[in-house]
């Protein structure tokens, strides 16, 4: 059985919109602090999370390359949190979600990140695993704590070949 192809898209606020926030320094305007030290990019992305106890977490991710073309067989969703990815270097990766209309799956779309670009997923959007490619790559990882199930996992009957634009 083929794999279903899909090519990956730049990275835009608009097209990513519908799935959450994309994480950059384009997303506002810098505001000066450590008496002029540094810039802040405030308010870049909101990690909403539900139930109760709870909270907002931080943690690194050290992850392994993929090879490409990606075969996705398989998306996650978090219902209680959002989740934000943000790499620690400047290399790509590729991001991965699937509109969701009225409870069925729909086409995947896939982007490409820019140098600099994190992503916020927004809480109950069915993503991709963090798909780094080239070498591996680490990443901070901002998302929900607590108690709760907050992952489901959803496999495609048939997968999807995910390339890199020409």
């Amino acid at each position: 059985m083929s794999a279903r192809r899909i090519t990956a898209q730049p990275l835009t606020r608009e097209a990513f919109a519908p799935f959450g926030a994309v994480i950059d320094k384009a997303g506002g305007a810098p505001r000066p602090m450590n008496a002029g030290m540094a810039r802040r990019f405030h308010d870049l992305a909101r990690v909403e999370v539900a139930g109760e106890s709870a909270q907002v977490v931080v943690g690194l991710v050290e992850a392994k390359p993929y090879p490409l073309p990606l075969t996705l067989g398989l998306v996650e969703r978090h219902p209680l949190g959002a989740q934000a990815f943000l790499p620690l270097t400047d290399a790509p990766f590729l991001v991965v979600v699937c509109p969701d209309e009225r409870g069925r799956l729909s086409r995947p779309q896939a982007f490409l990140t820019a140098p600099g670009q994190g992503v916020c997923y927004a809480m109950n959007v069915w993503h991709g695993v963090l798909t780094p490619f080239g070498a591996p790559q680490d990443f901070v990882v901002i998302d929900r704590g607590g108690p709760g199930v907050n992952l489901e996992e959803f496999v495609f009957e048939e997968p999807w070949s995910i390339h890199l634009p020409e």
